[in-house]
């Protein structure tokens, strides 16, 4: 007797748990599953936007850094240009001041 009674009081919560669930439950499968595609859907989209936003910063940040780049290359190239113009300078001016004075040398 104690085994049916164990047995019976068993069935019997499971369903009370049963009832008490589907009672309880806020809302029913098929309203659940589309409450869950629909914040699917809102966090693809959040998704989406974030890294839309993302690379559009990136972009913005590397088409600037692109352009500081550039302009520094642009400065290095001119300050190389204006030593190298005045190293030729050097140079000859040199070149003339050897040849004036191996001339020299000969006479």
């Amino acid at each position: 007797m104690a085994k049916g009674k164990l047995a019976l009081g068993a069935l019997i919560g499971a369903a009370a748990g049963f009832v008490s669930g589907v009672l309880l439950a806020p809302k029913s499968g098929k309203e659940t599953r589309e409450e869950i595609k629909s914040d699917a859907l809102k966090f693809k989209d959040a998704a989406v936007k974030e890294v839309n936003d993302t690379s559009d910063k990136v972009k913005s940040e590397a088409s600037k850094l692109k352009k500081d780049v550039t302009d520094k290359a642009e400065e290095f190239k001119g300050q190389f240009d204006k030593v190298a113009k005045d190293t030729k300078k050097t140079v000859a001016a040199k070149k003339s001041f050897f040849s004036k004075t191996a001339d020299d040398k000969k006479k």
